[in-house]
């Protein structure tokens, strides 16, 4: 990797999302549903945008999946609005699939204190982001740079850190062109273009940046056998809406009624897999609880045992 950009020195960044958009030049003549309407129809072209990447999303999700089979992790690396969508990303993760919360791991340059108030100095520290990483990562583990600008000094120093350790690691930028794209295994150069408020990246780009964080960490979940059908079974019911949603779960998933699901729901300690599997395949929870066992805590594989 060729030297890292520092923030010793003014630096003019050639990136489409720093380019003006020619649909905006009079946004400050507009009234405010005509502001609205361009923001609008400049965010309609995001999704297409991330559509053009899967195939490099794809490989990362694969490399993530076996990184956590054997045992590793997953890093997120950011600064600014990039890391806060990290961090929001790897907190939503235990809760919505009971995910171990060690498995992913966001680090935002600027430390906590970032995520509330900005530190915008704090991008520019490449020995900071190598620090970070050399500390909290190790060989085998998934490290995951998001960038718009795919220069960010933390974030590119982190990902060498990443790189010398033996980790596989990615880039998520907004420009397809990014110098760096050499220095990963993997590339994800996302063409947002030019934003409607120049150089606002926190608009198209960190759009982009969630759905691909929400898409990727998503695949990796439903890959893990995390969801069956598209049912998010480790689901933690910490609160009134959640335990009526895993009930509700039960009934479409299993056809049973709401007292068969709610009495099998309680036998099986509000362990919705274990239910599930007993209400599918017609047998006691402590059955389906030694299929989940033997066969990898998978749905499909367990019910199949038990019903073969």
């Amino acid at each position: 990797m060729p030297e890292l950009p520092t923030g010793s020195l003014p630096v003019r960044v050639d990136a489409p999302t720093e380019r003006r958009y020619a649909p905006s030049a009079d946004l400050d003549l507009l009234d405010t549903r005509q502001i609205l309407r361009v923001i609008n129809e400049a965010d309609r072209t995001v999704a297409e945008a991330v559509g053009a990447v899967l195939d490099p999303l794809s490989v990362v999700v694969e490399d993530a999946v076996a990184a956590l089979q054997r045992g590793n992790r997953v890093h997120y690396v950011g600064a600014g609005t990039s890391g806060r969508l990290g961090v929001l990303d790897a907190a939503e993760l235990p809760p919505t699939y009971n995910a171990p919360p060690t498995w992913f791991c966001a680090h935002i340059a600027g430390g906590p204190g970032a995520l509330l108030a900005a530190v915008e100095d704090a991008e520019d520290d490449a020995a900071g982001g190598a620090d970070e990483l050399a500390r909290c990562a190790r060989a085998g583990d998934v490290v995951v740079g998001i960038a718009a600008s795919g220069r960010t000094p933390y974030v590119l120093g982190a990902l060498r850190a990443a790189g010398e350790l033996g980790c596989r690691t990615a880039l998520i930028a907004a420009d397809p062109h990014a110098t760096a794209s050499a220095w990963v295994d993997v590339f994800i150069g996302v063409d947002t273009g030019p934003e409607v408020v120049t150089g606002s990246t926190r608009m198209k780009a960190a759009t982009a940046q969630k759905l691909l964080l929400n898409a990727f960490s998503t695949a990796v979940m439903v890959r893990l056998g995390r969801v069956f059908s598209n049912f998010m079974i480790d689901v933690v019911p910490t609160n009134a809406k959640l335990r009526g949603r895993m009930l509700s779960m039960l009934v479409e998933a299993t056809g049973h009624d709401e007292e068969d699901c709610r009495r099998t729901l309680d036998a099986a300690g509000g362990d919705l897999r274990a239910a599930l599997v007993a209400l599918l395949a017609g047998r006691e929870v402590a059955a389906a609880r030694g299929a989940l066992a033997g066969h990898g805590n998978r749905v499909r594989d367990a019910v199949a045992a038990l019903t073969e």
